[in-house]
C-alpha cells in the first residue's frame, strides 16, 4: 500500500498535480486495456505487480544516465503528449521491452502475444501514474512520486498491483448495505 499511499499524498498536494479525475483516467485505462483483452480487474493486478518489478530498475538506471530533469521531462512528455510512444521506445529499448513481455507472460500465464499488445499501454499508464506528483508550477521542482517509486529498497512498497487494487477501491467504494 505504500505507493498508493505516496499517490493519495500527490493528489492531497497543492503543490503536485494530482487530482482524482487523472487517477480515474489512470484507472479506466488499465481497465479498459484489459477488458478489451478480456483480462478481469484481478488478473490486470497480476500483470502490473510483474510489470512494477521490471520497470522500476528501468527507470532507475534511465535516471543514472539522465538527471532528474530530464527524466521528469520525458514522464511527463510520455503521459501527455502524441509523443508518447517515441518517449516510451527512448526509455525502454526494444529489447528491454521484448525482455519485460517474455518475463510478465511467464509470471502471469498470459501468452507473449497478449502482453507485447498490452505493453506501451501498460508503460504509458505507469508514467502517467508517475507523473501525478509533478509539480504544478515549478518544473525542477522535485517528483515526490516518482521519487518514491525509484527510491524505495523494497519491491511490496513499489507493487503497481496493489496501486491498482487500492485505486479501484479508493475510487469505486463499495456500497454499504443499508439496514431498514
Amino acid at each position: 500500500m505504500g505507493l498508493f499511499f505516496d499517490v493519495l499524498c500527490a493528489i492531497n498536494n497543492p503543490q503536485c498535480q494530482a487530482s482524482i479525475s487523472q487517477l480515474q483516467t489512470v484507472i479506466n485505462t488499465m481497465q479498459e486495456l484489459g477488458a478489451s483483452r478480456g483480462i478481469e480487474a484481478s488478473k490486470m493486478q497480476g500483470v502490473m505487480s510483474a510489470l512494477s518489478n521490471l520497470i522500476r530498475p528501468a527507470l532507475q538506471a534511465q535516471r543514472t544516465a539522465l538527471d532528474d530533469t530530464q527524466l521528469k521531462t520525458l514522464i511527463k512528455d510520455a503521459a501527455g503528449s502524441s509523443k508518447a510512444a517515441t518517449v516510451i521506445h527512448s526509455l525502454f529499448s526494444t529489447e528491454l521491452q521484448e525482455q519485460m513481455v517474455e518475463e510478465i507472460a511467464q509470471k502471469t500465464g498470459f501468452s507473449t502475444e497478449t502482453i507485447q499488445a498490452m505493453l506501451p499501454m501498460l508503460i504509458l499508464a505507469v508514467l502517467m501514474l508517475l507523473n501525478l506528483g509533478s509539480s504544478r508550477s515549478d518544473e525542477a521542482a522535485v517528483n515526490p512520486l516518482l521519487n518514491a517509486f525509484l527510491d524505495s529498497d523494497r519491491d511490496d512498497e513499489t507493487d503497481l498491483g496493489e496501486v491498482f487494487k487500492f485505486a479501484n477501491r479508493f475510487l469505486n467504494p463499495p456500497q454499504s448495505l443499508q439496514v431498514s
